[in-house]
């Protein structure tokens, strides 16, 4: 069965966080405080000032962070390398793709910041909730 694009933000965001429960705790309140901003600074800044705020922290959870945006599927770039790819590819694209890209990567930080709230669960929630949401298809259909 084919997943829509939002059930692979969905699985990729819980895989994301379960890798950052490997982190140190805190390492893990870093995560989710920029996971949590995210959003809003990319819709205040724009997509590559929001890759250079977080690129900026250099910390474990930054790293992380980066690499997880980068190695997601993203359209009009697909999957990069690290952070610094990224961030180079994204500078590379024209306005219509530039917005492409800016609209999946928020897609995608709405997904970390639900999949981020069970973190600080000694449940191990996530992957189970990942494979709720790829199976019923998702809150929304972008």
């Amino acid at each position: 069965m084919t997943q829509t694009r939002d059930q692979v933000r969905a699985c990729h965001a819980y895989a994301c966080v379960d890798r950052a429960r490997a982190m140190s705790s805190k390492s893990q309140q870093s995560y989710r405080s920029q996971v949590n901003d995210l959003g809003a600074t990319i819709m205040r800044n724009g997509l590559v000032a929001a890759l250079a705020f977080v690129s900026r922290r250099g910390d474990e959870a930054a790293i992380a962070l980066l690499g997880d945006l980068a190695g997601y599927d993203t359209h009009g770039l697909g999957r990069q390398d690290n952070g610094e790819a990224l961030a180079a590819a994204v500078c590379t694209l024209d306005v219509d793709r530039y917005m492409l890209a800016t609209r999946d990567l928020l897609a995608l930080a709405v997904w970390l910041r639900r999949a981020i709230a069970g973190l600080g669960d000694s449940g191990g929630n996530a992957p189970e909730a990942a494979s709720e949401v790829a199976s019923e298809g998702g809150a929304d259909h972008a």
